[in-house]
């Protein structure tokens, strides 16, 4: 720490330094000074958050040791209430924050040591180690352990390829997040089937005549739905388009919902996740019918004439929205089609070739979400639903094996490629999921560039136009690996890798390998070669 903060000191003085510099730009060493300066920082705030944890952890710990032997769990309960109030009101805090403080660095003291001592080093952020604590807190000790060494312990089987501290807190959770659904004791298709009981629609009024409505779906249902929105409201921009693209999604979203209409001919649901496969774009579903009843209204909804005219914060829904929405069954006397061009919005599932064939039970993989239980995977296959796009994986390294020949024309077979290699924007830090990001040449066309799949990398349409009008620069991406960037004052940040895992081999087929002696060795359940 002392080190830390005469280091900090330097830099400090560089900072402010207006004259004498050693460089032969003076304002250039400022500023590099400066940015060091934050990086030394940075560094110091996750040493001091360790050592905040260590001190709340032993304070814990003392008032613990100083208890009867004997002590009764009211008593108990009123000694940890005392503790939360302590550290609390020497942290000037609330006693929730407190309380969260004194449960997070209990585990990392007990359970996480690897994260607490990345933290000790400065070497992950107090952020980092949350989300640590968060992913692992319904993992059994040895599950936890086995998730923090695959991220900080280089030597452990199958690491990951990106350091954590060189990741934004939330790419990290996602990664974590990713890692435990596949490694998790209980199989994700029991969690699924028990979390699917939970689904349901919530209302919740606010502020200034506003009100939020959030769905609580699984996963491929709320994608089909969620890239379908934006598809749509990408195709409603315009540079007449007065909306941002937040409020479009909110617009096509009620202009959807209120339009569509809700009488079914059948239970939409059935007990299952039927209504989604079925559907063509996760919109709505051919059972859906818009048919108004002998009272007005469809389904019990009120259908008037204002709802062709919703406005969000008081700009009218266009009815153009009705054409820009595939699969959407227009109420009678709806406006033509043809002004706004029907986008298909796609979502690539990542399948395990065993699990598809039902040998195995790993998860799949959904664009922008994660993994998926290999039973929701293999139904989107057998419906063939049209919005999801279904992609194998090389049972011998994890890696994409094909992603179809549907079509004779490589760009759109490459960008599909480019969204399964990349994932989001390769910006670093960008979480911006592949759907919305653009197909960019690291070296440009006129540079001599190539149109192939190691000279391109997704970008945002913001970091898209960041990349033209500033320094930053792209390094090389190859066929399996996004690209890197240098940063115009040249530092270099890593590209962030999927870190596809190898699939579990199906024990049948590893004892017809072990039989007949081929050459190639299958991948225990636990992730590791067996030997």
């Amino acid at each position: 720490m002392m080190a830390s903060m005469a280091a900090l000191a330097v830099l400090a003085e560089r900072s402010e330094r207006r004259s004498g510099s050693t460089g032969t730009d003076p304002l250039r060493d400022r500023a590099d000074a400066c940015l060091e300066g934050l990086e030394e920082t940075a560094r110091m705030e996750a040493m001091l958050a360790a050592r905040k944890v260590r001190f709340a952890a032993g304070f814990a710990n003392a008032t613990r040791a100083m208890s009867a032997p004997d002590e009764q769990p009211h008593q108990r309960l009123a000694r940890e209430m005392g503790v939360v109030a302590e550290v609390a009101c020497a942290l000037t805090v609330s006693e929730r924050s407190a309380s969260a403080l004194l449960a997070q660095s209990h585990e990392l003291t007990t359970t996480l040591p690897l994260t607490q001592a990345a933290l000790e080093q400065g070497l992950v952020s107090w952020q980092h180690a949350r989300v640590m604590v968060d992913e692992a807190a319904s993992l059994n000790p040895a599950g936890a352990a086995a998730l923090e060494a695959h991220f900080l312990d280089p030597e452990a089987p199958n690491p990951a390829t990106c350091p954590v501290g060189n990741m934004v807190p939330a790419r990290f959770r996602h990664k974590a997040r990713t890692w435990r659904e596949r490694h998790h004791p209980v199989s994700i298709e029991k969690r699924h089937a028990k979390s699917f009981l939970d689904r349901r629609l919530e209302y919740a009024p606010d502020r200034d005549g506003m009100a939020w409505l959030s769905a609580y779906l699984p996963a491929d249902q709320a994608a089909g739905i969620w890239n379908g929105i934006t598809a749509t409201a990408r195709a409603l921009q315009s540079r007449t388009e007065g909306r941002t693209l937040t409020q479009l999604r909110a617009d096509v979203a009620a202009k959807v919902l209120l339009s569509a209409g809700f009488t079914t001919t059948s239970n939409p649901m059935d007990g299952s996740t039927e209504a989604a496969a079925g559907s063509r774009t996760g919109l709505a579903t051919t059972r859906t019918s818009t048919r108004p009843s002998d009272d007005g209204v469809a389904g019990g909804v009120p259908v008037t004439d204002g709802v062709d005219d919703a406005v969000a914060g008081g700009i009218p829904v266009t009815d153009g929205i009705d054409d820009a929405v595939p699969g959407l069954v227009p109420a009678p006397g709806g406006v033509d089609s043809g002004r706004v061009p029907s986008p298909a919005a796609q979502v690539l599932v990542t399948v395990p070739v065993f699990a598809l064939m039902g040998l195995t039970d790993e998860p799949a993989d959904l664009d922008g979400y994660g993994p998926i239980p290999a039973s929701m995977a293999r139904k989107l296959v057998a419906d063939r639903a049209s919005s999801f796009r279904r992609v194998l994986i090389d049972p011998r390294n994890g890696a994409p094996l094909e992603i179809g020949r549907e079509s004779y024309r490589i760009p759109p077979a490459m960008r599909r490629w480019l969204r399964l290699r990349d994932g989001r924007c390769s910006f670093p830090g960008c979480s911006n999921h592949s759907l919305d990001n653009e197909a960019d040449h690291i070296l440009a066309w006129a540079d001599g560039g190539t149109t192939g799949i190691s000279n391109l990398g997704s970008l945002c349409r913001k970091h898209h136009r960041l990349k033209h009008s500033t320094a930053w620069t792209p390094t090389n991406a190859s066929t399996n690996e996004p690209p890197g960037w240098i940063s115009p004052t040249g530092r270099r940040y890593q590209s962030e890798h999927q870190d596809w895992e190898p699939p579990h081999w199906p024990a049948q087929i590893q004892d017809l390998l072990r039989d007949y002696g081929a050459g190639v060795r299958p991948t225990a359940p636990s992730g590791r070669r067996p030997r």
